[in-house]
């Protein structure tokens, strides 16, 4: 039997290493991408994030998304287990050439972040008008 200072160090340290496996598995930021004919939506799933702490950018084709959750603990206040990661989220998007990231918009709602960014117009699906012609287009 081990003695409860060893006993106790040992379940702290297992607390420890567990809420590092659990915010380094955990730390996602899910997203769900939605392609539509004026524009993509992407929505990433933040809750209780204060809606301060993020920061959307685009850098040579790479909308980043970052965001941080933190939590004080009170002074008569012992955390006994955690299950939601804390810390700095982040999440990179590869954007396609079509898209037009100088009209991105973002709109964070109830935990959710909507980012919208516009289809070039020139990317934009048309229909192209058949002429009827006697001679064929030739290069």
């Amino acid at each position: 039997m081990l003695s409860p200072m060893i006993d106790s160090f040992l379940q702290d340290l297992e607390q420890q290493f567990g809420q590092l496996r659990r915010e380094s598995a955990g730390a996602v930021m899910p997203m769900d991408g939605v392609r539509r004919d004026q524009d993509l939506l992407l929505r990433f799933d933040v809750p209780g994030i204060d809606p301060d702490s993020i920061e959307v950018t685009v850098e040579r084709g790479v909308l980043s998304v970052s965001a941080t959750r933190q939590e004080s603990l009170g002074e008569d206040e012992r955390l006994f287990v955690r299950e939601r990661p804390m810390g700095v989220f982040t999440r990179r998007v590869y954007l396609p050439d079509h898209l037009d990231a100088d009209a991105i918009e973002a709109a964070y709602n109830n935990g959710v972040l909507a980012v919208r960014i516009p289809v070039l117009e020139q990317a934009k699906p048309r229909k192209i008008e058949v002429v009827k012609e006697t001679k064929a287009i030739t290069g």
